[in-house]
C-alpha cells in the first residue's frame, strides 16, 4: 500500500532523526551518524515513486533541520520549535497536501490557450486550486474580458491571491467541493495521483462545450482536443465537454 504524501517524508525524516540522536549514544562518531541519516532519506526518495522536485524536498528537509537545530540549539525554546510547522500549516494545509504543491504556473505556459480554447466575452473561467495567482495572471493574458474566479483551500495563499490579482474573484474554498458547472473553463494544475477525481469531478458537472485544461499532466485514457506547449516540459492539455465516460476495467477472467 502507497501511503499517501507527506507521510513517506516525515517517516523518513523521524529515521533519520532517530539514526542521528540514537548512533552517538551509541559510540557511533557523529559524522558516521549523519551520513547513516542521508543514508536513509536517500533510500526513501530513490524508492519513493514520486516527482523529483518530491525527492529533492525529501533529502534536502534532513539536512537542512540538522542545521537549523544546531544552529539554534540553546537559543530558542523547545516550544518555539512549533511555530515553523503552525506556519506551513496554515500556508499548506493537511487537505492540501493530498491536491498539488505550490508550484506556480509559468507566465508563459498558457501562450495560444485563447486562440485553441476561444471563449466569448464574459466568459466564466475557474483557475481551480490558484495559489497565489500565477495562473490567474496568466489567464488574464490570454482572457482579458472574462470573469475569472480563483479557489484556493488555504486561506493565507488565497489572502495574497486576492491582493495581487484585483482583476479576479478569489475566495478560500474546497475544490472538490465547489460546483464547476457555472464555468466555460477550468484551469488545473493537479498532481497525477489527484488529476483522475478532476477528470470525474469534470465528467460529471461541465456543461457541453466547457473545457477542462491541465497543466503538464495528461488525464489518463481521455484523447485532448488539443495540446499546447509554449514552455519545454510544461505541456498544457486540452479537454472539451462532454468528456467521454471512463472505460471499465477489463474482465481479468475473460
Amino acid at each position: 500500500m502507497t501511503l499517501p504524501w507527506p507521510l513517506p517524508a516525515l517517516l523518513a525524516w523521524g529515521a533519520a532523526w532517530a539514526a542521528f540522536t540514537g548512533l552517538p549514544r551509541l559510540g557511533a562518531p557523529a559524522v558516521a551518524a549523519f551520513l547513516a541519516g542521508m543514508g536513509l532519506v536517500v533510500a526513501v526518495a530513490w524508492r519513493l515513486p514520486a516527482t523529483r522536485w518530491r525527492r529533492l524536498f525529501l533529502i534536502a528537509g534532513f539536512p537542512l533541520s540538522v542545521v537549523a537545530a544546531g544552529g539554534a540549539a540553546g537559543a530558542l525554546p523547545a516550544w518555539a520549535w512549533l511555530l515553523p510547522l503552525a506556519l506551513l500549516l496554515a500556508v499548506y494545509p493537511l487537505q492540501a497536501w493530498r491536491d498539488a504543491p505550490v508550484f506556480p504556473t509559468p507566465a508563459e505556459a498558457l501562450l495560444g490557450l485563447a486562440a485553441a480554447a476561444p471563449l466569448p466575452p464574459q466568459a466564466r473561467v475557474l483557475d481551480a486550486g490558484c495559489g497565489l495567482g500565477h495562473g490567474l495572471q496568466a489567464l488574464h493574458a490570454e482572457y482579458p474580458q472574462a470573469q475569472l474566479d480563483g479557489l484556493e483551500w488555504s486561506w493565507p495563499l488565497a489572502l495574497a491571491c486576492r491582493l495581487r490579482c484585483r482583476f479576479a474573484r478569489v475566495r478560500r474554498g474546497d475544490i472538490w467541493a465547489a460546483d464547476w458547472s457555472g464555468h466555460d473553463l477550468v484551469y488545473l494544475f493537479q498532481r497525477p495521483e489527484t488529476l483522475p477525481r478532476a477528470v470525474d469531478k469534470a465528467r460529471r458537472e461541465l456543461r457541453p462545450g466547457a473545457w477542462l485544461v491541465s497543466l503538464e499532466f495528461p488525464a489518463q485514457g481521455l484523447r485532448p482536443t488539443a495540446c499546447l506547449e509554449s514552455v519545454p516540459g510544461k505541456p498544457v492539455w486540452l479537454y472539451r465537454a462532454p468528456l467521454p465516460p471512463e472505460r471499465p476495467a477489463p474482465d481479468a477472467h475473460a
